[in-house]
């Protein structure tokens, strides 16, 4: 084998009071495709920075092999003191070639001489990217490089990476872009780094195996500590083994959605019951909108009508500037249509969590956050200890205290989920939900968005968040019409090429189950008939969770208690482990269930 062209031996990172990282060794070898995975907070952006030289190890060796150019794409570029985005591509003594900087930003449609001040989050990346991808490196090293960009921008950067000779190390929330481009995978877990020659999309089931050896191990700990040292991990295996069957359920309301969207069935429903159309929350009848000056007019929105039911989850995507956040406006009422008419249910309540984070203040801690400065936070009407809400949403509860500044981005962007997801309401607004997010929150933002009991309408460029979460995709283009599918992603790519070859598209259409939506495969059967013990779990199981969700309800009723902690805190630390505890027998009996349950099935 070939000598590496950069190597760490025995690295190790000191942050706050212990080591961040210890003893790692890592290798990139010249033709490297490597994904960098790992939980927010787990160091991934600084393991990035140390690969690259911007940041100082407190112990080890870094090795490059001589001539090698290494060039890193930040997750948040600094443009400040630059004039336009040229100025901030040119910058610095290791500047690209200003002919070749100008080659990419034409390909990927930017124009450099924008102010910088003033220029969107897609600009800025598509300024970063032009003067990485320009300055012909030997290793890339990429963070979130796909945060802001449209789906056009996406292809553009796959293509050209399939096509790149040299090495790279991506961070990225994006499993498509991770699938169809890595390799090999660096798993970063609780300070520790392991490696795999298989590329993402082996990386969940390496995961898995991963922690399955771990908690056969944990078995000889005592089962309080396993608890504490396992509750994320045996959440996160339950959790994937749960959306297997969400995966199910939204396929089966995508169907009944397509059935809805067709022309026999838009037929149906204006002639339904008084009931079916008081499910309607948001209905909109041949609006148009368009912009510019009169004989210079774009049509954004054209002609668009679409009832939009409780439950419904809508996914609107398309390029930069095709109209989504227009639409988005339009449908909240935010903005008025040209012509057509929006009507919103009297009763909608809206929660909006947008794009900029803006309540995320670095100086407030998580608590003030979450609760203002309270144990307890009220979760749509039922009352929570901080802490227990803070597990629910995959963070260490000793991180109550933490300044919002100390987080990561990943987990600032999980912290503000928390907070929007406990108020109260029947429509949730959701504006690029999974930048800066790690893979087992937008698993748990998945089950969250499946579970919520209202409206949700999400403007996304993640490709299989939304082939796992929305059962109508907007597809906009920038002509004005505004494609209505019933399914992810993947079925309006389908649509769009099945339009694009001249075959006929019917409104409404879906695939059965996209191949990119595809749910993960069923764990394999065992042959003939369970067993007695088997048949026997099967059966009770049921029961057991039933009282294990009336215990976990009583537990939770008793720390409703505002002065019980103060009254008898040895009480409250029982009551909290004791819920632990609770939680995880519930978790292994729903896991085991399940097993059984696609045992019968096969």
């Amino acid at each position: 084998m070939a000598a590496p062209i950069l190597s760490w031996e025995g690295l190790g990172l000191i942050q706050g009071n212990g080591w961040l990282f210890q003893d790692l060794d890592i290798h990139i070898q010249q033709r490297d495709r490597l994904a960098l995975i790992g939980r927010n907070g787990a160091g991934k952006t600084t393991l990035l920075k140390l690969l690259g030289g911007q940041v100082d190890a407190d112990k080890g060796t870094r090795s490059i092999q001589p001539g090698t150019k290494i060039v890193t794409l930040e997750q948040d570029p600094f443009f400040t003191g630059y004039d336009t985005l040229m100025d901030f591509a040119l910058s610095g003594t290791d500047a690209p070639p200003q002919h070749e900087v100008e080659a990419i930003a034409g390909q990927l449609g930017i124009d450099l001489s924008r102010k910088a001040d003033s220029a969107s989050g897609g600009e800025r990346r598509r300024a970063a990217l032009a003067r990485a991808l320009a300055s012909e490196p030997d290793l890339l090293l990429l963070d979130e490089p796909t945060n802001h960009l449209d789906l056009a921008a996406i292809d553009w950067l796959e293509d050209w990476l399939l096509r790149y000779r040299g090495a790279f190390v991506v961070i990225s929330h994006d499993r498509t872009f991770l699938e169809r481009l890595t390799k090999a995978t660096l798993w970063l877990d609780r300070g520790s780094l392991r490696r795999k020659e298989i590329g993402f999309g082996g990386y969940e089931a390496w995961m898995e195996q991963a922690y399955a050896e771990e908690a056969r191990a944990a078995d000889k700990l005592d089962a309080k500590l396993k608890i504490e040292a396992h509750w994320l991990e045996r959440g996160v295996t339950a959790r994937r083994k749960r959306n297997m069957g969400r995966l199910e359920k939204l396929y089966e309301m995508r169907e009944q959605r397509a059935a809805m969207l067709t022309p026999q069935g838009t037929a149906k429903l204006a002639l339904s019951s008084d009931d079916a159309k008081s499910k309607a929350v948001i209905v909109a009848d041949k609006v148009c909108k368009s912009f510019g000056a009169e004989g210079q007019k774009r049509d954004i929105v054209k002609d668009f009508t679409l009832r939009i039911t409780r439950k419904d989850r809508i996914g609107v995507v398309g390029s930069n500037g095709a109209g989504k956040t227009t639409l988005l406006k339009l449908l909240t009422g935010e903005l008025a249509p040209d012509s057509g008419t929006i009507t919103l249910a009297n009763t909608l309540d809206a929660v909006f969590i947008d794009q900029q984070r803006s309540l995320m203040s670095p100086e407030k801690r998580v608590r003030d956050v979450l609760a203002d400065g309270s144990d307890w936070i009220d979760v749509r009407g039922v009352r929570k200890h901080i802490h227990g809400y803070l597990k629910d949403f995959l963070f260490d509860p000793n991180l109550v205290e933490a300044r919002v500044g100390t987080l990561s981005g990943g987990e600032r962007s999980r912290l503000l989920l928390a907070r929007e997801f406990a108020r109260f309401s029947n429509l949730l607004v959701l504006d690029e939900p999974t930048n800066d997010l790690d893979l087992e929150t937008l698993d748990l933002l998945q089950e969250v968005i499946s579970d919520y009991d209202g409206t949700v309408l999400i403007v996304s460029h993640d490709r299989d968040f939304l082939d796992k979460t929305v059962t109508i995709t907007l597809g906009m283009d920038g002509s004005g019409r505004v494609d209505i599918v019933a399914g992810g992603y993947a079925d309006w790519e389908k649509m769009c090429k099945a339009r694009a070859a001249g075959k006929p598209v019917a409104k409404g259409s879906t695939s059965e189950k996209a191949e990119a939506a595809a749910p993960p495969p069923p764990m394999p059967a065992k042959k003939g008939k369970l067993s007695y013990k088997d048949q026997r779990d099967y059966d009770l199981l049921p029961g057991r969770i039933e009282q294990l969700d009336a215990q976990i309800a009583r537990g939770e009723a008793q720390l409703a208690d505002p002065d019980l902690y103060a009254r008898d805190p040895k009480k409250f630390d029982a009551l909290m482990a004791g819920l632990d505890k609770l939680r995880a027998e519930k978790d292994a009996a729903e896991e085991r269930w399940l097993e059984l349950a696609e045992m019968v099935e096969g």
